[in-house]
């Protein structure tokens, strides 16, 4: 393999270990065959295993969920993808209300192991319809697991443990990430979901953050670093199992907190986190909590406008300045 691999290259790589490894997994979505997907992350997928292991489907998002929970309950492995993270909305019942209740309402009896695979995020002017960050959409409903890895070797371990999984994943890649590159992992590489990572070491303030927020924080900690503050940054890399012991413990080293989200601000994920810091950790705290994350507004689609709604390295800086100044 290449001395790099892009997180585009990432998702496609991580889908091929796990149908290689095991028979029971198949892909199906809109385009993800001789297309290699709208965002070329299912690229030679088709190419490797055919026609009867990588499905092409209707442009019907309930089509596709549907039936990937049927195969998933029948035996098989299946990797779905939602084009984009916005049209989970169209299949909503079934990832909110069917496929993350079989196996309670079963006693354990069916599971449904599968995984939906998603383009999330914004950024990149795509407008209101496809450039919403989700991951809070899927926090509200009990069974889902949410996996949103910030690096290429992450995709790769983390879509391992996702196929792996006896429960539903909700897989999200963001899309300004898919150029970003990194090293490729060795070929056993697996990422357990709920595991946090701290990508970045330091004693003045946790900066934690969630996918294409990672290397935001990390640029964000480095001109901090430049005036004297130390930021350590926490990539969450999962929602759901949520990994608030190594928060805690950074927490612990820092007391001071900034939480670092895509996601609107109202109903965000952060302040599920930081709900759980002021519970197990409010002792820990020298300062009162930071949240920086997207407006309450639908995203624009001029670039300059949509700047103002999602998080920036600015509004990093300046939320850690008046923490440091508390």
């Amino acid at each position: 393999m290449a001395d790099v691999i892009t997180y585009r290259a990432a998702v496609a790589e991580g889908i091929a270990r796990e149908m290689r490894r095991d028979p029971a997994v198949v892909c199906l979505g809109e385009d993800i065959g001789a297309a290699g997907g709208v965002f070329k992350t299912t690229a030679g997928l088709f190419e490797e295993f055919g026609p009867e292991r990588v499905w092409d489907t209707p442009i019907s998002e309930q089509a596709i969920v549907g039936a990937a929970m049927g195969a998933a309950m029948t035996g098989m492995r299946p990797v779905a993808e939602i084009m984009f993270s916005d049209f989970l909305a169209c299949c909503w019942d079934y990832v909110a209300n069917e496929i993350p209740k079989v196996r309670y309402m079963t006693g354990g009896q069916v599971t449904v192991p599968l995984v939906v695979r998603t383009a999330n995020g914004g950024g990149l002017g795509f407008g209101a319809q496809h450039s919403q960050a989700t991951e809070n959409w899927a926090l509200t409903v009990p069974g889902l697991k949410i996996a949103a890895p910030a690096t290429p070797a992450d995709v790769i371990g983390m879509m391992a443990a996702a196929i792996r999984s006896d429960d539903p994943v909700v897989f999200f890649e963001h899309k300004g990430l898919l150029a970003a590159k990194g090293s490729p992992p060795p070929l056993d590489h697996v990422v357990e979901l709920g595991r946090a990572s701290v990508v970045r070491e330091g004693a003045d303030v946790t900066l934690v953050a969630l996918a294409a927020m990672v290397p935001l924080a990390l640029r964000a900690a480095a001109l901090l670093a430049e005036e004297g503050v130390e930021a350590e940054v926490v990539d969450l890399r999962c929602l759901v199992p949520l990994d608030m012991s190594t928060v805690l413990a950074s927490l612990a080293r820092t007391s001071r907190l900034v939480t670092v989200e895509e996601n609107p601000y109202q109903g965000g994920w952060g302040a599920t986190l930081v709900s759980v810091v002021a519970d197990e950790g409010f002792g820990l705290l020298d300062a009162p909590v930071r949240r920086v994350a997207g407006e309450c507004v639908p995203l624009p689609f001029a670039d300059a406008l949509e700047e103002r709604v999602v998080p920036t390295v600015d509004k990093v800086v300046a939320a850690v300045r008046d923490l440091t100044a508390y």
